[in-house]
């Protein structure tokens, strides 16, 4: 049997199935140190660009936290909603926040997540925040919180590398529970932009075209949705 293609996305966050190379290898100890019950670290921020794994590690703290806690995006956030959510959001055993840059930028909400962080920090609970870029670039939000959180542990993840983008396409066929023969794979790091982004949408674009053509996963497939004729190069 070649694949389920049907199946929905399965993603399983964890410290241990998370895609560990070096250039995520700190972002993932920052993580553990901020999960462990003796530590003392208790702020830490991730950045890098879409498919990364910032989302995987803030799912992983959340997992390991549990307690009723979860992971809320930025996206999430408007003016409307401000005062239920910060009642909801400080709650929580840990403040997680992921797509920090794509906040609005309205006073209320640069006002609602630095008295959040201020809540938390306060209190000595643990604090992970994720952004597509560090933090003196996030010009979206409060002087004051990027201030503070250069305070703690920031860490950079980077899977541009050929080794660290063979194990994302091995993590992305898991997650669609689709069986990818290695010569696909291979072939794919040789033809697809080194960016992580395009590395995600040429996988999903490859899964969905083996579904509705009704056609396994093959070398053959590959070429004709990526080659330049194919692709309009």
């Amino acid at each position: 049997m070649q694949q389920a293609l049907d199946l929905p996305v399965i993603p399983r966050y964890s410290f241990e199935n998370f895609v560990c190379c070096d250039g995520n290898a700190t972002a993932l100890a920052f993580a553990r140190q901020l999960t462990d019950p003796n530590g003392h670290e208790k702020l830490l921020v991730l950045y890098g660009p879409t498919g990364c794994g910032k989302s995987h590690l803030l799912h992983a703290i959340q997992q390991t936290i549990g307690c009723g806690s979860r992971v809320a995006s930025c996206k999430e956030f408007t003016d409307g909603n401000s005062i239920s959510l910060f009642a909801e959001l400080s709650s929580l055993p840990a403040l997680l926040v992921d797509d920090l840059q794509l906040l609005t930028d309205t006073p209320v909400l640069r006002q609602m997540l630095w008295e959040l962080f201020n809540h938390f920090h306060s209190a000595g609970l643990p604090v992970a925040l994720a952004a597509n870029r560090a933090p003196r670039e996030l010009t979206n939000l409060d002087d004051h919180l990027i201030s503070r959180l250069l305070w703690g542990l920031v860490a950079q993840l980077d899977v541009s590398d050929d080794s660290s983008r063979r194990m994302l396409i091995a993590k992305l066929a898991a997650d669609r529970q689709v069986l990818l023969p290695d010569d696909v794979a291979a072939w794919l790091l040789t033809v697809l932009p080194r960016d992580v982004g395009a590395l995600v949408s040429a996988c999903n674009r490859l899964y969905r075209a083996a579904l509705e053509q009704q056609r396994k996963i093959s070398l053959r497939l590959a070429r004709e949705l990526f080659t330049p004729s194919a692709t309009g190069g």
